[in-house]
């Protein structure tokens, strides 16, 4: 109940002064690093930084070559960020009294379609120019093109290794969030970096770890997985847990290939699991999903499989509520105790009107935030991407609702009551 997906890997961005990525052996990082300063003599800017286009596609790929010893970016990767990408590759040159149109740096950020998050794709500065404040500057450039596109958050990978960068970003306002493992060519660890572009208020958030989901139509599972696993630290993740919770939330057909899961097999996994649940889906039966099909064999199968999931809901004690759950009540529900598997349709993210689940991770007075379980790597997408996405309200009020009936589906677990 999801997207495809390519096995592609890409360590992202870089600092002036050591790159997120270990510098070539070639050039010995420098010491020290300056942060933006004001206008050099004769009142000309400190830094010109442009857009880059076509024609500094050389000039990026020795300027790769010379920064990096691996995780190179290749001359196909410049090109789709230049032409094809959602976001915007900036490069700085020297003043003219240095030398104009030498290209000392670029940075490139992937801004994501119905969210408010941008990342911080890559960032490379010139060995022979660090130390003059580049970095800094391309940096506040790349925050001020995701600003631009209504980003709220910023968020990249540095190298565990890498102190120089690490220091910059947080001279810069990031803190670290997370950590992925074996991130990078040399097996060396990502450390996962965020800062909010704008004031934030009014925030509600529980810390839940984060599961990938591993096959195209195991969104539901992965989502559940990591609502389970939160409430209770002894729940199994993994992908066998994963495709067993599936085996049993399928609705068998859906509208190409495996089934998904629908709202009431996920809910009974649960409560066999010992969670409790409320279940909130546009009309409260069977008929959920059906339109997704177009075969009356397909639609008949996906009725009985979700009848049977209904009567074992009722004969359970769980409350099927035929009314949707607006954003005040999920955030009402949130805080009282419960994670929210919402559905959405992934219309507003890639324009392919997918269902997919997501698990809501807290709220502030703008946004939803949520998990994600599916990593897009065909457009160079990692977890980062993916973990407490932010979400305008407006914009995840329109997602929730899927299809041409416009349903509604939201499973809100919380930990049984003590007997």
């Amino acid at each position: 109940m999801a997207k495809g997906r390519t096995s592609s890997q890409r360590a992202a961005s870089t600092s002036e002064k050591a790159g997120a990525r270990p510098p070539s052996p070639a050039t010995p990082s420098p010491t020290g690093g300056k942060p933006v300063g004001g206008k050099p003599a004769g009142g000309k800017p400190a830094h010109a930084i442009r857009p880059a286009g076509l024609d500094d596609l050389p000039a990026l790929l020795l300027l790769e070559e010379r920064s990096f010893a691996i995780d190179r970016l290749s001359r196909r990767s410049f090109r789709h960020l230049l032409t094809r990408a959602n976001g915007s590759t900036l490069v700085e040159e020297a003043p003219d009294m240095q030398g104009g149109g030498q290209i000392r740096g670029y940075a490139a950020v992937l801004f994501h379609r119905g969210t408010s998050l941008a990342r911080l794709y890559s960032l490379a500065v010139d060995p022979q120019q660090r130390g003059k404040g580049i970095g800094a500057a391309l940096l506040a450039a790349a925050e001020q093109a995701a600003l631009e596109h209504d980003a709220a958050y910023m968020r990249l990978e540095v190298h565990q290794d890498n102190r120089d960068a690490q220091t910059l970003y947080e001279a810069a306002g990031y803190h670290a969030f997370a950590i992925a493992h074996h991130y990078y060519e040399d097996d060396g660890d990502a450390i996962r970096m965020e800062k909010a572009l704008t004031g934030e208020s009014g925030q509600t958030h529980v810390k839940m770890p984060y599961h990938e989901q591993t096959l195209d139509f195991t969104c539901g599972p992965a989502a559940l997985l990591m609502a389970m696993r939160t409430l209770e630290s002894k729940i199994e993740v993994s992908k066998r847990a994963e495709l067993r919770l599936w085996r049993e939330a399928t609705t068998i057909f859906m509208t190409s290939g495996h089934g998904g899961c629908s709202p009431f097999g996920l809910a009974l996994a649960a409560v066999h699991r010992g969670f409790e649940v409320e279940v909130h889906v546009t009309g409260g039966g069977a008929d959920f999903f059906v339109d997704s099909v177009r075969k009356s064999r397909k639609k008949e199968v996906i009725r009985l499989v979700q009848q049977d999931f209904i009567d074992d809901l009722r004969d359970a004690g769980v409350a099927l509520h035929k009314e949707p759950l607006s954003i005040a009540g999920l955030r009402a529900a949130f805080e009282r105790g419960g994670i929210p598997l919402v559905l959405v349709s992934t219309y507003r993210l890639d324009r392919k009107r997918a269902p997919h689940w997501v698990t809501v991770t807290g709220f502030d007075d703008r946004f939803v935030y949520l998990n994600d379980p599916f990593v897009d790597r065909l457009h160079h997408k990692s977890r980062t991407d993916c973990v407490r996405v932010p979400v305008p309200l407006r914009d995840f009020d329109r997602m929730t609702r899927y299809g041409k009936a416009r349903q509604q589906a939201v499973v809100v677990l919380k930990k049984a009551a003590a007997r």
